[in-house]
């Protein structure tokens, strides 16, 4: 049954990024355009999702030992803020001001097959990939690894 689940919700996930023009680059670029033909839109559909999802969640982790379709909560191991957030974060701006598009959207994007969300999402394949193999290099390089 969780496949499903995840399928149905990835569907309305996609479906709320469609109607609030999260996969128009466009739309995301004129967010950044201050001085330009800024349209602050996007900011007001990540509150709306954040004002659902928000007490939710807290009302669902006070009612529920473990969610509907898993055995656990799962929550981020780590809390601090290091190098590699930072530099993420860094990054993941530079990319969607760069190109309007971010992974969720990027994703959904696919499905009109325009080259933009194309080369997006190899190159976001890509990074992964390349972040995969210099960590298993860093953990053969260790003593004892």
């Amino acid at each position: 049954m969780q496949p499903v689940w995840a399928f149905v919700t990835g569907v309305l996930f996609s479906i709320g990024l469609i109607v609030g023009g999260m996969t128009q680059p466009a739309k995301v670029l004129a967010l950044m355009d201050l001085p330009g033909a800024w349209d602050p839109s996007l900011p007001f559909v990540m509150l709306g999702g954040i004002a659902v999802y928000a007490p939710l969640r807290l009302l669902m982790r006070r009612l529920r030992r473990c969610p509907t379709c898993d055995v656990c909560w799962h929550e981020p191991d780590k809390r601090r803020i290091d190098a590699p957030l930072i530099g993420g974060a860094i990054l993941f701006g530079v990319g969607w001001g760069l190109a309007g598009l971010c992974p969720g959207p990027a994703l959904v994007s696919l499905g009109t097959l325009r080259a933009p969300a194309i080369v997006f999402v190899a190159a976001m394949i890509a990074g992964m990939h390349l972040l995969r193999l210099q960590r298993l290099r860093a953990v053969r390089r260790r003593p004892g690894g």
